[in-house]
C-alpha cells in the first residue's frame, strides 16, 4: 500500500473532469487518458485534467469500471488520521439525528465522503462492508480506529454484496475484532433482535427508521397486511399504532421466523406471520371484495443493473395493481423501492400507471426517502436509492 506519490497518476481526457468538479467522486475507466507511475490496485493516486490541473487523490482500480474515487480534493495522507477525521465529523451528524439511540448507520460510503465504506452500528457492535478495493485493503486500518474512537465489544464484516466480485474481490464474512452475540435494536418504542453475522444486509434494514414510524398514523382499528415483512417492522409498528390485525408475509422462512421473535419480544397480540408469495398473494385477494386497510410493499431491488430496468418495471407494476385492487375505498398503500436504477420519476410513474389500470384514484400524502443517517448527496444520484410513498386510495 503506497502513499500519495506525485509519480502516480491518472490523467483524464480533454472535459471528463467536468463530472467531478460538479461534485460525483467517481472517474470511470473509459475517461482516463494516461496512467503515469503503474499504480496497482487500490493504490492512492493524483488524479489530474487534460490540462495537467490536480483535481485530487483517491483509491484507484484498473480493474474496475469506476476506476477512482476520490477522497480528498486536497494531497494528503490516507492514514489512521484521516479516517479517525472523518469517522469522527459521520459519529458527531450521527449523535445529533439520534441523541437518545446507540443504533444507527454511521458511515454512508459516499455520502460520507468515504467512498465504498459502509459502517452500521447497533449497541456496542460494528458491522462494516467495504464496496472498494481501496477500501478492502485498509479495513485493518479501519478497525484500529473504530476499536480507538468506539471501543465496541466486536466488530463483524459482512462482505457478501456481489458488487465486491466487480472490484475483484471476494465474497466473505466474518469477526474482525473482539466478539460478537445477538443485540437488541430499540426503535420508537419497538425492540428488534440483531444479528449481525447471519440477519440480512448488517443485521438490520435500519434505512426504513424513519418511515417505519409513519404507518402509526394509519392503522388505527386497522386491517393491515405487511408485504414482505423481513423482521416485522412495519408489522410491529402498525400493531403499536392501535392496527385491528397485521399479516405479514414473506417468502422467506427465516425472515418469518425473526419477525415471529420480534413479535414475542414485544408482547404483541394481534401479528401473525406467514411464509408465501407476495405476488401469488396479492393475486388472489385482489380478485376478492377489497378489504384491507393498509397495504405496505416493501420488495427487495428488483433491478441491479440499467438493462434490468424493464423487467423490474413489469415486476412493480403488476405488484401495484393488485394492492391498490386489495385495499378498500380511503384505504392506505405504503410502497418503497431501493433501487436507485428505479429513479423518483419513473417509480411515480409507475405507481400512477396501475392506478390506472385499476380504475381508481390515489392521492399522495407523503414522499420521502431513507433516514437521515443515510444521507444523500444532490450531486450523486446513486445516494437517491431509497424511494418511499403514502397513498390514500380512492
Amino acid at each position: 500500500m503506497n502513499t500519495t506519490s506525485p509519480r502516480k497518476q491518472l490523467i483524464l481526457k480533454k472535459n471528463e473532469d467536468r463530472r467531478l468538479l460538479s461534485g460525483h467522486p467517481w472517474i470511470f475507466s473509459n475517461e482516463i487518458r494516461e496512467t503515469k507511475g503503474s499504480p496497482a490496485i487500490g493504490d492512492i493516486v493524483e488524479l489530474r485534467a487534460a490540462s495537467g490541473l490536480l483535481l485530487g487523490i483517491g483509491m484507484y482500480n484498473p480493474h474496475s469500471l469506476i476506476a477512482f474515487r476520490l477522497l480528498s480534493s486536497v494531497t494528503e495522507e490516507i492514514d489512521g488520521p484521516f479516517f479517525r477525521k472523518r469517522i469522527t465529523a459521520a459519529l458527531a451528524l450521527r449523535r445529533q439525528l439520534y441523541p437518545e439511540s446507540e443504533s444507527f448507520r454511521l458511515v454512508h460510503g459516499e455520502s460520507d465522503f468515504l467512498p465504498g465504506l459502509v459502517i452500521d452500528k447497533y449497541n456496542n457492535y460494528l458491522c462494516v462492508q467495504t464496496f472498494s478495493y481501496g477500501m478492502d485493503v485498509r479495513l485493518s486500518m479501519i478497525c484500529d480506529v473504530l476499536e480507538d474512537l468506539l471501543h465496541p465489544d466486536g466488530i463483524v464484516e459482512r462482505n457478501e454484496s456481489p458488487l465486491r466480485l466487480l472490484e475483484h474481490l471476494p465474497q466473505k464474512k466474518g469477526v474482525l475484532r473482539g466478539s460478537v452475540q445477538k443485540t437488541v435494536h430499540h426503535e420508537n418504542g419497538i425492540q428488534f433482535l440483531v444479528d449481525t453475522l447471519e440477519g440480512q444486509k448488517t443485521g438490520f434494514f435500519l434505512d426504513q427508521r424513519e418511515n417505519r414510524a409513519v404507518i402509526r398514523r394509519f392503522s388505527k382499528n386497522a386491517r393491515v397486511l405487511d408485504c414482505f415483512c423481513n423482521d416485522g417492522g412495519f408489522a410491529l409498528h402498525a400493531a403499536r399504532g392501535g392496527a385491528l390485525e397485521v399479516t405479514g408475509i414473506d417468502v422467506s422462512e427465516e425472515a418469518v421466523q425473526r419477525a415471529a421473535q420480534n413479535a414475542v419480544l414485544n408482547e404483541v397480540q394481534n401479528v401473525r406471520f406467514e411464509k408465501g408469495d407476495v405476488f401469488e398473494r396479492l393475486a388472489s385477494v385482489a380478485t376478492e371484495k377489497p378489504g384491507d386497510d393498509v397495504v405496505v410493499l416493501d420488495p427487495p431491488s428488483f433491478t441491479k443493473s440499467r438493462k434490468t430496468v424493464p423487467a423490474a418495471r413489469k415486476g412493480y407494476k403488476e405488484l401495484h395493481v393488485n394492492a391498490i385492487r386489495s385495499i378498500r375505498e380511503g384505504g392506505t398503500l405504503m410502497t418503497a423501492s431501493c433501487s436507485h436504477h428505479i429513479e423518483q420519476d419513473l417509480f411515480l410513474t409507475i405507481i400512477r400507471e396501475a392506478a390506472q389500470k385499476t380504475g381508481r384514484k390515489l392521492q399522495m400524502l407523503i414522499w420521502q426517502g431513507a433516514a437521515p443517517d443515510h444521507p444523500t448527496l444532490p450531486s450523486v444520484p446513486e445516494t437517491h436509492y431509497l424511494k418511499f410513498g403514502v397513498f390514500r386510495i380512492c
